[in-house]
């Protein structure tokens, strides 16, 4: 990859296992912490320099415990007291929720919008470990 962020999908149309990738080189798919060596789609992330605002919920439609956040959340379950987030509210920025703790497993991208199960980021299940921010000066853009 020469440039900027991308979010490679497993499967056509933005379906299947989501990964982040960055400027660098991926000579085999575990580099891209991948499951397969299977890429049928991509969407470039854009340049994103303001503020980051997201506010997740443990029940489907927004309902039951939520908490906002702004900061990236290396153990959902020390700070939520639950894995299960079943809705989103992305005000702000673009964020990756991660299947497990300290940014490890499934991951899923995230831009502003609302999200009322979890099937809508591309999720068979509610369970999300940690998250953090898709910041822009973690990878370059060239014009």
């Amino acid at each position: 990859m020469s440039s900027g962020c991308w979010v490679a999908y497993e499967k056509p149309n933005y379906a299947g296992y989501q990964y982040m990738l960055h400027k660098g080189e991926y000579p085999d798919y575990q580099r891209w912490a991948g499951f397969n060596d299977c890429i049928r789609s991509c969407r470039m992330v854009p340049p994103y320099n303001g503020n980051y605002r997201m506010k997740i919920f443990e029940r489907s439609d927004f309902g039951g415990q939520n908490l906002e956040l702004m900061e990236d959340c290396p153990d959902l379950h020390e700070r939520f007291h639950t894995r299960d987030i079943s809705s989103v509210n992305v005000m702000e920025g673009y964020w990756m929720l991660h299947e497990h703790p300290n940014y490890r497993g499934r991951q899923y991208f995230l831009r502003p919008g609302e999200y009322r199960r979890h099937s809508e980021w591309g999720s068979s299940s509610p369970t999300i470990g940690s998250l953090r921010r898709n910041r822009s000066s973690f990878f370059e853009v060239q014009y």
